[in-house]
């Protein structure tokens, strides 16, 4: 668990789910070589990368803001217990998500808002929880917010082709049955929870990837879910991950989050990058530098 942080009068915490060596850097950005091994020596080794494995350190983690009068989690991770046997890093686990949840002082019948950046594998397992055989809102109070483009791609994914059920079976499991009770609230290309929190649309991940953007007493913070993976991206922003679906719109976006986090000092808030897991951009050039905070 991360300590609280602040943005403002918001307080802000983390709740992690795993933090493992997760993908080859070559498998993820196809530009990744060897030499930039040395070039980003001074921080790349060994917090963001595994000299040994090759492989990119990753977290997988929800953000929970808390403010005076909401209580939100931004993304949710791969659950546990979930039969993922397409995807090894979230078949059947058994993480302490919900506890360290509870030791964050949050409740399930306290959570106002789910926010799920994408609709992912990795970002909505804990929307559910299984009981009775079958799965329900684990947060019983909220109300789930879901990026529309992204529902309607991968509900008409599932409709094309039963057998392999879009995102290995998360969006039947960690999506649909939010649905069904009545608790899902689709968002379009921006929508305001409230003054201080907002929404964008940042298409290029997923079709429907968004942001969003928390202000309080002149601090802002910027939830960002895939538009990054890696601190690495910050430095080379014309780097796609593997697992973009529309690279030139993904690359579109990501510049324009990194352009808007250098100018307003907003703290950018990945959902994958190690500890400390958030930091701040600079420009450099006709790139960027990331002030990694401590």
């Amino acid at each position: 668990m991360a300590a609280q942080r602040q943005i403002g009068a918001m307080r802000l915490s983390r709740v992690e789910e795993m933090m493992i060596p997760l993908i080859e850097a070559g498998k993820m950005f196809a530009a990744f070589t060897p030499e930039h091994e040395t070039v980003h020596k001074d921080w790349l080794s060994p917090t963001y990368f595994d000299p040994q494995s090759k492989r990119l350190n990753m977290s997988i983690h929800t953000w929970v803001l808390r403010t005076d009068h909401h209580t939100i989690l931004i993304d949710t991770c791969f659950g546990n217990q979930r039969n993922r046997p397409g995807f090894r890093d979230g078949h059947q686990l058994d993480t302490p998500w919900l506890h360290n949840l509870a030791a964050a002082g949050v409740k399930r019948e306290q959570v106002d808002f789910v926010l799920c950046t994408h609709l992912h594998i990795d970002h909505v397992g804990w929307n559910t929880i299984e009981e009775n055989g079958r799965f329900v809102p684990t947060f019983p109070n909220a109300r789930y917010l879901f990026s529309k483009a992204d529902f309607d791609h991968y509900n008409a994914e599932n409709e094309a082709n039963p057998e392999r059920p879009a995102q290995h079976g998360a969006f039947n499991d960690g999506v649909l049955p939010i649905v069904a009770a009545g608790k899902a609230d689709m968002v379009g290309a921006e929508h305001a929870i409230d003054d201080n929190l907002l929404i964008r649309s940042a298409p290029g991940h997923t079709p429907g990837s968004i942001t969003m953007q928390a202000t309080s007493k002149g601090e802002q913070g910027l939830f960002t879910g895939d538009i990054l993976h890696h601190p690495l991206q910050v430095w080379h922003p014309e780097w796609n991950s593997r697992f973009c679906v529309d690279p030139p719109a993904a690359a579109k976006s990501r510049r324009r989050v990194l352009e808007h986090c250098a100018e307003h000092h907003a703290l950018m808030l990945p959902a994958h990058f190690a500890a400390p897991h958030c930091g701040y951009v600079h420009r450099q050039g006709d790139a960027f530098r990331f002030e990694f905070t401590r």
